[in-house]
């Protein structure tokens, strides 16, 4: 019930540390952001392809390897 009473109270003072704190945030510079430099990739041509030569595995080589 004590609260209830007070509740204006209550109000006025989160009104005025609102207030307050957006007076003092207001008045920062803003930060500035720099932008990221540009990097060009370069490129000789064409696309790099890999190549991976081996044999696949049969059946029973697969199941030896399960175990």
């Amino acid at each position: 019930m004590n609260i209830a009473k007070n509740m204006e109270a209550i109000f006025i003072a989160a009104v005025a540390l609102a207030s307050v704190t957006t007076l003092a945030t207001a008045s920062s510079p803003a930060p500035r952001i720099e932008a990221a430099p540009v990097v060009k990739a370069v490129s000789d041509g064409g696309m790099p392809v890999v190549t991976i030569v081996g044999k696949r595995l049969t059946a029973a080589e697969k199941a030896q390897l399960a175990d």
